[in-house]
């Protein structure tokens, strides 16, 4: 599966637990929804990974991606130490310069 360098950084960084690489991803503006919350800006996203790491240690394997323009969709099997786990999550993306300025984690 060809993916952006981004997107395959983030994988990468979600995969290890690297929470520093994974907000490093991001724009400084970014913006994560996630189970609920919203996480604005970089300190946010990382403090959020990073808890979320610690809680569910979720791993990514990509499944299928999806680009329109700056949205993108990726689908993948998370598995970790949450009810239900492995689930396919989809990432919807909005991407520009080579970094992540939002995104929303649906099922």
């Amino acid at each position: 599966m060809n993916l952006p360098k981004v997107i395959t950084d983030l994988v990468n960084a979600q995969n290890s637990f690297d929470s520093i690489a994974y907000a490093d991803c991001f724009s400084e503006t970014a913006v994560v929804f996630d189970e609920g919350k919203t996480h604005n800006g970089k300190p946010e996203i990382r403090q959020w990974i990073d808890e979320a790491n610690k809680k569910y240690r979720t791993t990514m394997k990509p499944l299928e991606y999806i680009e329109n323009g700056t949205a993108s969709i990726l689908s993948a099997e998370c598995s970790g130490t949450f009810p239900g786990s492995p689930i396919v999550l989809k990432f919807h993306f909005d991407i520009a310069g080579g970094l992540i300025r939002h995104l929303k984690v649906t099922e």
